[in-house]
Formats: C-alpha cells, sequence, structure tokens
C-alpha cells in the first residue's frame, strides 16, 4: 500500500468515525421532538399536569442528547476542508450550496425554537407554546434534508455537470437535487429510522420504571405514547425501507449487488442469500443458506426480479472506462488549450450524444492511477482497473442483515408489548419489560448498519461515476490524520462519557428531577 493510499484510508476513517459518532445522537432528537409534540398535545387536550410533567422529563433527555448532536456536528463541517479540501472546491458550486442552506435555515431554526421551547413555560399561552414545539419538531427534521440531499446526490449526481475550465460541478437545476426520487425516499428513511430509536428509548426506560416499581402512572401513560409512535414508524419504515432498495438496485446496481452478495445475474426466480461467506478476491460466496424466489420478490416484488451480479456490472465498467478515456482526453487537451470542437463537445451538457463520455470520466480516473499511460493501457489493465469500480461486498452484505435483524426484533417487542398492554396484563409478564430495556440499542446499531451500507457500498466514488474518493483528499501528511484521529477519539468518548453519567442520572431519578413533589423519591422544591 503507498502513502497516498494511506492517506485516503485515514482521511475515510477519520471522516467514517466522526460520522458514526455524531448519528449517535441526530436520530434520537429527530423522534423526541414528535414525541414531545404529542405529550404536549395531550396536555393541552386533557388538561392533566401528568402529560405536562412528561414533556418537561422527556425534554430534559431531549436537551441533552441535542447538546451533544450539536457540538459533533460541527467537526463534521471543519473536516469538508481540512481533510477533503478538493472535494470540497470540486463539490463548492453544487453540494457547498446545500450544506449552507442547512446551516443559515434549518440549524438557526432548530436552535432558536429549542431556546423557546425551554424557556416560554408560564409565559406563553398553553397553545401558543404547543406550536412552538411543533415547530421545534419541524425543525430539528428539517436539519436532516439538506444533509440527505447533499448525500443523495453524491450517490446519484443529477442537474450537474462537470466543467472542464474549472473542474468543478456545476448546477442545471437547483429544485432537481431536492426532487430526485433516491433523495425524497432517503429522507423518510432516515427519518423514521429515529423516530423508531426514539420509541424505543421511551419504551425502554419507561419499562424500567415498571420493573422498579416506581412512578408507574408516568411510566405506563410515557409508554403507551412510545408504542403508539413506536408501532406506527416502524410499520412505515418497512415499506421506506423497501422502497429505497428499490431505488437502490435502480440508481446504483454495484451497492444492490454487494448487498445481496451476488457475484452473478441469476435466472429469475432468484433465491436470497440469508447467511453467506463473500470472498473479495475470488469473486464468490463461501457457506450460502439461500431462501428460493425470495431475492425476486424483495428486490422486484414478483418472480420475474432479478439482481445484476457483480462480474457482469465490472464488465460494464471496463466499457466505461474506455468511454471515459475519451472524455479525459478531451479535458486534457481544454487544460492544455489544445482544445477543439470534439473536445469541447464532450464536456457541451446539452449535447446528449457525448453524455457517455463526459458521464464515465471518473472510471477513467481510476484507470490513470493505477496505469501510467492510461490511453495506451491493455485489456488485462483495464479489467484489473474494473475491479476497483466495486465496492466491497462484506459490509455492505452484513451491514444489511444486521439492519434487518434489529429492526425484527424491536417490532416484535413492539407488537407483543402493544397487545400485553391492551391487555392490561403487561405488568405480568416482567421478561418482556427486561426485553424492552435491553432492546434501546437495537434501533442504533440498525442505523449506524444502515449508514455503513449506504457510504461503503457507494465506494470507490465520493461523487459516483465521476470523482473517485482517492481524489478528494486534502494533501496532508499521515501523521497529521493520526494525531487529529486520536484527538477526536479521545474527545467523543469523554463526551460520550459524560453524556451517559448525565442521561443515566437524569433517567434513573425520573420524573423526581422535576422537582414537583408527586413523585417517588424526591422532595418538592
Amino acid at each position: 500500500m503507498d502513502i497516498s493510499q494511506v492517506l485516503v484510508d485515514l482521511s475515510r476513517s477519520q471522516f467514517a468515525f466522526t460520522a458514526i459518532f455524531h448519528f449517535v445522537f441526530v436520530p434520537l432528537t429527530l423522534g423526541l421532538s414528535w414525541i414531545l409534540f404529542i405529550m404536549e398535545a395531550a396536555y393541552l387536550k386533557t388538561g392533566k399536569q401528568v402529560y405536562k410533567n412528561m414533556v418537561k422529563f422527556w425534554g430534559k433527555l431531549f436537551a441533552i442528547n441535542f447538546a451533544m448532536g450539536v457540538v459533533t456536528g460541527i467537526t463534521m463541517e471543519f473536516e469538508f476542508g481540512l481533510n477533503w479540501a478538493y472535494f470540497s472546491r470540486f463539490i463548492g458550486e453544487s453540494f457547498g450550496t446545500v450544506l449552507a442552506i442547512e446551516g443559515l435555515t434549518a440549524f438557526m431554526t432548530e436552535a432558536t425554537l429549542f431556546g423557546l421551547f425551554f424557556f416560554t413555560w408560564g409565559k406563553v399561552s398553553k397553545r401558543t407554546h404547543l406550536i412552538i414545539t411543533f415547530f421545534l419538531a419541524l425543525g430539528t427534521n428539517l436539519s436532516i434534508v439538506n444533509i440527505l440531499v447533499a448525500n443523495s446526490w453524491m450517490q446519484h449526481p443529477v442537474a450537474s455537470f462537470l466543467d472542464p475550465h474549472t473542474m468543478q460541478m456545476q448546477l442545471t437545476s437547483f429544485v432537481d437535487i431536492y426532487m430526485q426520487e433516491l433523495a425524497q425516499i432517503r429522507i423518510g428513511h432516515v427519518a423514521f429510522a429515529g423516530y423508531v430509536i426514539s420509541a424505543m428509548f421511551v419504551v425502554g426506560i419507561s419499562a424500567w420504571y415498571l420493573l422498579r416499581k416506581r412512578n408507574t402512572g408516568f411510566a405506563m401513560r410515557s409508554l403507551a405514547v412510545g408504542l403508539g409512535f413506536g408501532l406506527t414508524t416502524s410499520i412505515f419504515i418497512f415499506f421506506l425501507g423497501d422502497a429505497n432498495g428499490l431505488a437502490v438496485d435502480k440508481y446504483e446496481p454495484a451497492k444492490m449487488a454487494a448487498i445481496e452478495g451476488q457475484w452473478e445475474t441469476q435466472k429469475p426466480p432468484a433465491a436470497w442469500s440469508v447467511i453467506a461467506f463473500p470472498s473479495q478476491s475470488k469473486e464468490k460466496n463461501y457457506f450460502e443458506i439461500t431462501i428460493p424466489w425470495m431475492l425476486s420478490l424483495i428486490t422486484g416484488h414478483n418472480l420475474n426480479a432479478t439482481v445484476e451480479g457483480l462480474k457482469p456490472i465490472m464488465a460494464q465498467n471496463a466499457q466505461k472506462i474506455r468511454d471515459g478515456l475519451v472524455a479525459l482526453k478531451a479535458l486534457q487537451n481544454i487544460r492544455q488549450g489544445k482544445a477543439t470542437k470534439a473536445d469541447l463537445a464532450i464536456f457541451d451538457p446539452k449535447n446528449k450524444a457525448t453524455s457517455i463520455y463526459r458521464d464515465n470520466i471518473g472510471y477513467a480516473f481510476i484507470l490513470q492511477q493505477q496505469v501510467k499511460d492510461p490511453f495506451n493501457a491493455t485489456t488485462t489493465q483495464i479489467a484489473n482497473a474494473s475491479k476497483q469500480t466495486i465496492p466491497l461486498v462484506w459490509p455492505a452484505f452484513y451491514g444489511f442483515r444486521v439492519m434487518l435483524g434489529c429492526w425484527s426484533i424491536v417490532f416484535l417487542i413492539m407488537v407483543i408489548t402493544t397487545i400485553l398492554l391492551l391487555r392490561r396484563t403487561l405488568l405480568n409478564h416482567r421478561w418482556l419489560l427486561w426485553a424492552a430495556l435491553f432492546a434501546i440499542p437495537l434501533p442504533y446499531i440498525a442505523a449506524e448498519a444502515g449508514w455503513i451500507i449506504a457510504e461503503m457500498g457507494r465506494q470507490p466514488w465520493v461523487v459516483h461515476g465521476i470523482l473517485p474518493t482517492s481524489l478528494g483528499v486534502s494533501s496532508l501528511e499521515s501523521w497529521n490524520i493520526v494525531v487529529s484521529l486520536l484527538f477526536f477519539a479521545l474527545l467523543y468518548l469523554a463526551l460520550f462519557i459524560v453524556e451517559l453519567v448525565i442521561m443515566f442520572k437524569v433517567a434513573r431519578k425520573g420524573p423526581g428531577s422535576l422537582g414537583t413533589g408527586r413523585y417517588d423519591n424526591e422532595e418538592a422544591h
């Protein structure tokens, strides 16, 4: 492995670490804000003090998590410029605009309403405060829209073209990047993942109070709200996940093939590999356990569907490399002032006939990194380069099964708990309350697995088909990344420990932390 590859791997590792850590906090705020709104609506409707106390107590946990989400998110903004300087410049006219909007609108709205939510109790009417809570939830959820629009554009760059003179991606339609199918589905999928996380969080902590036989009235109401919200959103996320899978199959076939561990294209009806051990070097799976017909039903909802295999995709990508070389040659001529009309036509976004060349220039960049003279590359060299155009299979393959397994367990727990709650026999099944408590981490694991699938399944691209990840990094010494990664690891570990201590302290005390004199183990303030 050369030094440049070490730099790329370190830069990717640092961003992956900070992103995964940041996403521990984001989902909880997405759903908990809506749960607060539901609880406060119940308070406005019934006038019962217990619902107001529920809003204030769960609001405390929301605030702690919100603060950590802000702190860990700021770091990622700086990483774009520090570790991914060329990438930042390359997408400055497209991706950068979306990120700027996120900072100026969603984040500022969220922060303002956060303050209003906590400091206007008793200063405005109940109805006005409920409206503030509604817009807090809306602002919190809007904070993911621009991020996911930008990320979806990286996965499937629409409404944009590469300007050979500035070497930047230029937008042709700002609206289209928001309206593209992949972005729309992923926004819903990530949002509802956060809703399930929040619901399991509320259900699990409420179950702990019931196990301790503390504040049972408060806990049962909180549990009921969490179950209602969680069961509904768990059903929705199933359909959103299915839609996301169909979109991935349509726009990112290599990622779908990796998720399903498909090296060859099966004849339909295709079998689904429940368990397998994919080998990247051998381009095959070992020890497969399959379910006949299931892959066709999952990916196409009919017995005639199948998933294109990675081997045929690599063969197609070999041709894309050849097409991309035409654009690469034209790019070099333009940059050197030797452009012909034919060269300029290749990068004319209005010229549909030449799109096959300019849209595949990234594949030529991959070959260029491996061969000194890409224009005289042999068939073998092109074939070897095509192997670098597909993602690692095992992270996507196992990530999907971990995500699906965690969701299934959470959904089953919520269904059984809801049934027993409606039958008024829940307290007789302590094993289920323990299961709900220990299931709190499961939707978190599912969400993180989902991000791993999305990002590792996109490799080797930072902008799919256009800019390889290896070309997006900054020109830094590797030790700079190592030092900063160690620093972030220690800092984030410290922050995580602090948050856990505070969250456990507040959660352990329960509504008694409000100091109302109404709950167990507290004195009125």
